[in-house]
């Protein structure tokens, strides 16, 4: 370390920093739409259950929400059901019942467990666990018995019931019927060539089951099965059936909705102003279907899945992968469900999609009163409008995911992270566009950046430098210990920094050596944003400022916890820094306040016991699980399958106070639905994860 910089660290951490209390982030007004796992209705009453952010509860059919978490301290919602004037929850770890539409929750007796599905038949509610099998309860939840006798896979992922048959679907074991209330089970899988069965739904006499890539019809109480007809994507799984009078509803787990007028014979899409395809949950109300999303929140179809609006007001949490400003415009590029505008700092956001065909947003640059796009799969849009409306500009383009987007000049250069991706390069605004990419020995190009002539890629495995347009590339990485780049910000015309998956590193002569920065913990390091002589990095622990050229680094996270402190994005507009999280959507505070204090520390240390949910899900091959400790604690956290097999031992050691996370990487499992399990002491709980490949 050079003189000046010491002495300067000096200087930093001999600042007396006056905190203000009531200085921190406040969430604001969207984008809207967070992952969806259950909707029930009941009359003019509609209840979501969330991700992370619990129940959310709607008298106008989905037009405005409002939270109802009052004693629910498990807000990982999988299940709802209603009986009579009580409600049901269940979580990734308990039950709960509220007998007040939700505005209070109580913790029902069933054991600490994974509760997937409820039903009702009578004063008889059914709780289907993951991994525990079946519950009954004959006073309104109160007291619980396990009723498993016949059922040999208690991986119990649906529950149905029609007249005294009570039906129970399983992950591997296919369906289990019980003509006693539960009291025996017999398998019922004659013709259902696919075991693992998500959901089930009944009408008249027929019962319909939703499997990987298709659904089964039986017509005599499960005796025998027959694979429904055509039109349904292969290989995609089937997560919910809804019966609507003569129509069927089948909701797909990345294909969107498809409907069915005739007992399943047939299938159609009915996608049109879906704004996310991963659905989760469907339910009905009348003449209202309703859709729950995994990231695109809920949709309302009043004609049968012909055209569906999306239905989130105050439902304020989704994944922002990327934030872009244009004077008082800032635009939120999200993570299933397209792009967002606001023009009054948040208050107010509105969706500008028109002409979008791809709704997973990577990244966000504009050029004068161009906007450039970057999807997931769809390639490069752009709008001259501000959004109002966009045009896919892929000639040349031979990869379509599209990760990072920079402008320098008049040249426009592409990122594509996937195999056959690299760097292109297009010199008349997106019209065409040619791949550059010699010496590039790392395609996953995640981040790019422009320094007067120096243009940085960084990949998966480094950073490379290109000081002729791309024609050319070198690896730059001298004194880099993590290589899986994921963002640059260019300080100054020799001084540059990155982040990575562990840390952030500065250069200070265009990237032919690197050095650490301090202060930052070892996790995600996803964006930079630079106002004044001050820098702001988004980590997965949250929001860091530092004021030295990125050297040393302070955390600023006043308000930002649990779910809200994993930032994806970062933006300035006037006297504010506005961040986008994985699943809370955007967040602002003003500059002031971080600027002119240094926060105390003591918000390290959690105050509880927390694992969060992993990060990205799906995924493919790997993922971040975070957790969180309040005192020192033996930790151990394993994984499973959907029968409960273990599967590895990712952690099994003391370990500190403080936030913590661990890389699983499932590169040699098939994909599916895996759980992850964490002990910390007396803290027990389970959570679930999708490998998609």
């Amino acid at each position: 370390m050079s003189i000046k910089i010491f002495f300067r660290t000096i200087l930093l951490f001999s600042i007396i920093s006056i905190y203000t209390a009531n200085a921190q982030w406040v969430q604001t007004n969207g984008p809207n739409g967070p992952y969806i796992n259950a909707l029930v209705a009941s009359g003019s009453n509609l209840f979501a259950g969330t991700q992370g952010r619990g129940v959310f509860y709607s008298s106008d059919n989905g037009t405005s929400w409002n939270a109802v978490n009052s004693g629910l301290t498990d807000k990982n919602i999988q299940s709802l059901a209603i009986s009579g004037s009580n409600v049901f929850a269940g979580t990734d770890n308990s039950a709960y019942y509220s007998t007040d539409n939700g505005a209070s929750w109580n913790a029902t007796s069933l054991p600490n467990i994974y509760i997937n599905a409820f039903v009702i038949s009578g004063t008889n509610i059914f709780a289907g666990t993951g991994g525990s099998g079946v519950y009954l309860s004959t006073d309104n939840g109160t007291n619980w018995n396990a009723v498993n006798s016949g059922l040999t896979n208690t991986q119990v992922s649906c529950l149905a019931v029609s007249g005294t048959n009570i039906f129970a679907a399983t992950n591997g074991g296919g369906i289990f019927l019980s003509t006693d209330n539960g009291a025996n089970w017999n398998a019922v899988n004659s013709g259902l060539t696919n075991t693992s069965v998500n959901t089930l739904a009944v009408s008249g006499t027929n019962l319909f089951a939703g499997t990987l890539g298709n659904v089964y019809l039986s017509t005599d109480n499960g005796t025998s099965w027959n694979a429904a007809g055509s039109g349904l994507p292969t290989n995609n799984k089937v997560m919910s059936i809804a019966v609507s009078g003569t129509n069927l509803f089948a909701g797909t787990f990345g294909g969107g909705v498809f409907l069915s007028t005739d007992n399943g014979t047939s299938w159609n899409a009915v996608n049109s102003g879906l704004l996310n395809t991963y659905v989760n949950t469907l339910a009905v109300s009348g003449i209202n279907l309703f859709a729950g999303t995994g990231g695109g929140g809920v949709s309302l179809s009043t004609n049968n899945g012909t055209s569906w609006n999306a239905v989130n007001n105050d439902l304020t949490n989704t994944s922002v992968n990327t934030l872009a400003v244009s004077g008082i415009n800032l635009f939120a590029g999200t993570d299933g469900y397209g792009v967002f505008l606001s023009t009054d700092s948040g208050t107010s956001w509105n969706s500008v999609n028109s002409g979008l065909t791809n709704y997973s947003i990577n990244a966000l640059v504009i050029s004068g009163t161009n906007i450039f796009a970057g999807t997931n799969g769809g390639g490069v849009f752009l709008s001259t409008n501000y959004g109002s409306s966009w045009n896919a500009i892929n000639s040349g383009l031979t990869n379509t995911s599209i990760y990072a987007l920079v402008v320098s000049g008049t040249n426009l250069f592409a990122g594509a992270s996937i195999i056959w991706g690299g760097v292109f390069l297009s010199t008349d605004n997106g019209t065409s566009w040619n791949e550059v990419n010699s010496g590039l020995l790392n395609t996953y190009v995640h981040a790019l950046a422009v320094s007067g002539t120096n243009l940085f890629a960084g990949t998966s495995g480094g950073v490379y430098l290109s000081t002729d347009n791309g024609t050319s590339w070198n690896a730059v990485n001298s004194g880099l210990t993590h290589y899986n780049i994921q963002c640059f910000a260019v300080v100054s015309d020799t001084d540059i920094i990155l982040g990575t998956d562990g840390t952030a590193y500065y250069s200070t002569d265009n990237g032919t050596s690197w050095n650490t920065t301090y202060g930052l913990p070892n996790t995600y390091v996803t964006a930079f944003v630079i106002s004044g002589t001050n820098i702001f990095a988004g980590t997965y622990d949250g929001v860091y400022l530092s004021t030295d050229n990125g050297v040393i680094w302070n955390e600023v996270n006043s308000g930002l916890t649990g779910y809200n402190d994993v930032i994806l994005s970062l933006a300035v507009i006037g006297t504010n820094l506005f961040a986008g999280t994985m699943s809370a959507g955007v967040w602002k505070r003003p500059l002031s306040d971080m600027i002119t204090s240094v926060e105390t520390p003591s918000s390290d240390i959690p105050k509880n016991f927390i694992l969060n949910q992993n990060y990205p899900n799906p995924f493919n091959p790997s993922t971040i699980i975070s957790y969180s400790l309040p005192s020192e604690s033996k930790v151990t956290i394993k994984i499973y399958n959907l029968l409960g097999q273990e599967i590895k031992t990712l952690v099994n050691t003391m370990e500190t106070a403080g936030n913590h996370q661990v890389t699983f990487n499932a590169g040699n499992l098939s994909s599916g639905v895996y759980l992850y399990r964490i002990q910390a002491g007396d803290f027990i709980q389970t959570k679930k994860m999708v490998l998609l490949k």
